[in-house]
């Protein structure tokens, strides 16, 4: 089980582009979330985005650090931020990450260095 959420409560289906950086010394990590045409701004949905939730059975990991993207005044993609400020933090995301990509079919590619 790993889902995400932007309101507690209400599992978002919508399976986002992730893209992860990490420092050169491997102590900071950054995730970068980018949600297009989320069911949490369609018209069903009635509740307030309060952040993004990332639960599983090991508990929850959250950033407030959301931002919405809007086209001709109507909102279209959710982006948010999630800063790693240590290896614990990077591993337990990557935890995380394992379990949703399962759970969603996500593949993950590696960047070339240059």
């Amino acid at each position: 089980m790993a889902e995400i959420q932007f309101s507690r409560g209400i599992t978002e289906p919508v399976v986002p582009d992730v893209r992860l950086t990490k420092s050169r010394t491997g102590e900071q990590g950054k995730a970068s979330f980018y949600f297009e045409k989320p069911a949490i701004l369609g018209n069903e949905v009635n509740e307030e985005v309060t952040g993004l939730y990332m639960i599983d059975e090991e508990g929850e990991i959250v950033t407030r650090e959301v931002k919405a993207k809007f086209v001709n005044g109507k909102p279209e993609a959710l982006e948010a931020i999630y800063i790693m400020n240590s290896t614990a933090e990077w591993d337990r995301f990557m935890r995380f990450m394992e379990r949703y990509s399962e759970a969603n079919g996500l593949g993950f590619i590696k960047a070339e260095a240059e």
